[in-house]
């Protein structure tokens, strides 16, 4: 039975899982121990920021929807750049339908919105055609995203979510920032948005960022880039090791959770916890 929703000022948890890479999967036993140790957790939500796919291809996208059908909270997921089918299969496909199949085998629905009494999530495409890695945001996509937000209530622990990157982490080094992210991360701060997913980097790192969206205001928000959830393309400290995220959210602060899995007791165990205050926002008059 799926887990209920959560209770207004109650504790409840997000899990949040990015580059599975079906194709490149690392472990045979990887994908029950993710879905058992996910489920045990009972998550208000799953967030999956992309890249469920190695090179897009059908038995791919399948092997990820079964894996998506097995957790027993509601699931948001956003496409990732692997989930693009490549040029050189089809090149109109790549140009102008480039989410053909994740829209067929994953979700029709790119920009999904999840509500739960003091929750809110938002998830944004940022895999198109016209982009190779760094990715790319619509503004219509943004003007959604602002009309989801501005419908929530002041308390609601909002959560904004995409494959790639809105700002430069001086704790990843040189990557990749999507075109058009700057007017995502400044509608995200004007939205109030308390905590943005995102993965592509196959490394696990979170960060608090002040932003200011006026010379008036200025509002933190925390990034939280989930390494390879599953896979065997892990980067830089993290290379040759998985990890996926546990956000526990409270009235008064959160708690980003990095799990990484332990090959040899075939489980995920807490690797590092940070804590963060919630901000307090005004309701609206």
């Amino acid at each position: 039975m799926p887990p209920s929703p959560p209770e207004p000022g109650a504790e409840f948890r997000i899990a949040h899982l990015s580059d599975v890479h079906f194709g490149r999967i690392s472990d045979p036993r990887i994908i029950d121990a993710i879905v058992a140790d996910v489920n045990a957790a009972g998550p208000a939500l799953v967030v999956v920021s992309g890249d469920l796919t190695q090179r897009a291809r059908t038995r791919e996208f399948r092997a990820a929807r079964a894996m998506l059908d097995r957790f027993d909270a509601p699931v948001l997921v956003v496409p990732g750049n692997h989930d693009v089918r490549a040029w050189w299969h089809n090149p109109f496909d790549r140009l102008w339908r480039s989410s053909k199949r994740f829209r067929q085998l994953v979700s029709p629905d790119v920009t999904p919105a999840f509500e739960a009494p003091g929750l809110a999530a938002f998830g944004i495409n940022s895999a198109h055609g016209w982009t190779i890695k760094g990715g790319r945001i619509r503004p219509e996509h943004v003007a959604e995203m602002v009309a989801f937000f501005e419908r929530q209530p002041a308390g609601a622990f909002r959560v904004l979510t995409l494959h790639h990157h809105l700002l430069l982490l001086e704790g990843l080094g040189d990557h990749d920032v999507s075109h058009g992210a700057r007017r995502a991360l400044a509608a995200a701060a004007r939205a109030h948005v308390d905590l943005i997913l995102c993965g592509h980097l196959h490394t696990s790192h979170v960060a608090p960022v002040e932003l200011a969206p006026s010379t008036e205001t200025v509002h933190r928000v925390v990034i939280a880039s989930a390494g390879t959830a599953t896979s065997n393309r892990g980067r830089g400290t993290d290379a040759h090791v998985n990890f996926y995220n546990w956000i526990s959210v409270r009235p008064d602060d959160f708690t980003v959770c990095e799990r990484r899995y332990d090959p040899a007791a075939d489980r995920f165990d807490d690797a590092r916890q940070s804590t963060f205050e919630r901000e307090r926002r005004p309701a609206a008059p």
